[in-house]
């Protein structure tokens, strides 16, 4: 498996690579990477969390961004695998946050702007704290990028 993005000829950011539960929630807290790998099925026995600002590809020239990948991919970026996460609740307080190339099962909860489910599934309901946060959600239906939500998506 290679993750690592080349961001400028000086500075190289690498994903935090998770296998483990105890794994995740460090990954996706305050101190954790712009970027989360999930290399294998993960069931949470704990409620998921993903906060904190961070920056795409670790730079604060960049938008703010949150991804995690719930795939593995070769070289030329073809997916070669996909994984599933399984927790009761994922509650979203970072910007956004990208979920691709796999599954989550559970229900999603959003507090934040610009929320995407790219090319992956949503085996849950998505709850959006405000309306603000539902209107800047992100479903993508071309081909190759279309995420899919199994349940309903409304503001609770």
């Amino acid at each position: 498996l290679m993750y690592m993005w080349i961001i400028s000829t000086n500075e190289v950011t690498t994903a935090s690579i998770v296998n483990h539960e105890d794994d995740l929630a460090t990954a996706l807290s305050v101190n954790g990477n712009w970027i989360v790998a999930v290399v294998n099925d993960i069931y949470s026995k704990k409620d998921v969390v993903i906060e904190g600002d961070f920056y795409n590809k670790g730079d604060t020239a960049n938008d703010l961004y949150r991804k995690i990948a719930l795939y593995a991919q070769d070289e030329d970026h073809n997916v070669t695998a996909r994984f599933t996460l399984v927790a009761k609740k994922l509650t979203i307080t970072s910007t956004n946050t990208k979920i691709q190339g796999g599954t989550f099962k559970g229900d999603v909860y959003v507090q934040a702007n610009g929320f995407t489910v790219q090319d992956a599934t949503i085996d849950g309901n998505i709850y959006f704290s405000s309306q603000e946060y539902k209107d800047s959600f992100v479903l993508p239906t071309d081909e190759g990028k279309a995420g899919t939500v199994t349940g309903s998506m409304k503001v609770k």
